[in-house]
């Protein structure tokens, strides 16, 4: 069966959703971690049980933002060019967070002095907070329009600034995919952990879901009632032309949530954050870590799939020139090439799936004090 142009474009977007997901399931819980690093770890022993927790597999989890990166690239060129560009000091800064993170992980065991390694300590803790936040800033941003437009020839014109990007709603976002994440690393860590490091990220991580679920619910009566809302009038081709100067958008106050009244079913996806966080919570306070670990998983996954499907059919709307917003319809790479990457995509994002499969299940089991100690290769 030949898929046509339209369900193309459906498809990644849904793979576009997934591998986004993706990266915040599987690198949440390192970014988690590192955040949660200077308060869980009160002696060396117990940092280096941290770090040595996500050590052999942070790396890895870095490929699901490549994925994410390279579908937003080959996929949806239009969306890379804008959020690539406009965000662009926002995203240097997260470039900087993540480059921190390698260095701390090798420069930290390097010399045996209290200071230096608090420094690292701390370089870690930013390494995982500051691209947390940026990315829940962004999320935030796209939720309420960005100030891009197009000229005659498709050329993406950015009249944003950094500062611009820093306003309330967006950095209430970023306290929400702080508190996301540290829950999940809380999760992890309460898991995977020696004790006491593993009771400490417990109780954090009880607090942080309690706390991510009425923010998460203060956010949707914000988005409902607060935040202005882009509705597409009339019909537009989800055939036609990748140009999205060639349909006419409306702004409205609130009701930025209206998607799903329009479609119950999709108020699954909100509830499975809602009913996930408080019950990653309850899980740790009764001591049972792998399910938490799971109910954190699923709260992440409700949280930024809650974003992706409130926006539908958009994909990031134009605070400037309305008409000139982003969608699924009209922002894609041509059919041939949805297709040839809907080819390559079957064939290897099963292999990485198979293969980080494999390295959870042979790392499996928790990192003690003792086997840190008695390892003086490790981090």
């Amino acid at each position: 069966m030949t898929l046509d142009y339209e369900t193309l474009r459906l498809i990644w977007w849904l793979l576009l959703g997934a591998l986004l997901i993706g990266f915040a399931v599987m690198d949440g819980f390192d970014l988690g971690a590192a955040i949660l690093l200077p308060f869980v770890g009160r002696t060396d022993a117990e940092r280096r049980v941290v770090i040595n927790s996500v050590g052999p597999v942070w790396e890895g989890n870095q490929v699901w933002l490549i994925l994410g990166g390279g579908a937003i690239f080959a996929a949806w060129p239009m969306l890379y060019a804008v959020a690539f560009s406009g965000f662009y000091l926002a995203m240097f800064l997260v470039l900087c967070a993540l480059i921190i993170r390698p260095v701390g992980f090798k420069f930290r065991s390097k010399i045996h002095d209290p200071r230096w390694r608090r420094f690292w300590d701390w370089a870690l803790f930013t390494g995982g907070f500051v691209p947390t936040l940026i990315f829940g800033v962004a999320v935030g941003n796209a939720l309420q329009g960005v100030p891009f437009r197009f000229d005659g020839d498709l050329r993406m014109i950015y009249e944003g600034s950094l500062l611009g990007l820093l306003n309330p709603f967006a950095l209430f976002c970023g306290v929400v995919s702080v508190l996301m994440l540290t829950l999940h690393g809380g999760a992890f860590l309460a898991l995977k952990a020696d004790e006491p490091v593993a009771s400490r990220a417990a109780l954090i991580g009880r607090q942080a879901a309690m706390l991510l679920a009425v923010a998460f619910l203060i956010g949707g009566v914000c988005i409902q009632l607060g935040v202005d809302s882009y509705r597409l009038v009339g019909e537009i081709d989800p055939m036609g032309p990748s140009n999205p100067t060639l349909k006419h958008v409306e702004v409205v106050a609130g009701g930025g949530l209206r998607v799903y009244g329009a479609h119950l079913w999709m108020i699954v996806v909100p509830l499975l954050a809602l009913v996930s966080a408080p019950a990653a919570g309850l899980l740790l306070s009764r001591r049972r870590p792998g399910l938490a670990f799971v109910a954190s998983g699923l709260a992440v996954a409700g949280v930024v799939a809650t974003a992706g499907v409130g926006l539908f059919p958009f994909l990031l709307p134009s605070s400037i020139a309305p008409d000139h917003s982003l969608t699924v319809w009209d922002a894609s790479s041509s059919e041939l090439t949805l297709k040839i990457m809907l080819v390559a995509t079957a064939i290897f994002l099963p292999l990485v799936l198979a293969y980080t499969a494999w390295v959870y299940s042979v790392l499996r089991g928790r990192v003690t004090i003792a086997a840190v100690n008695a390892d003086v290769s490790s981090y």
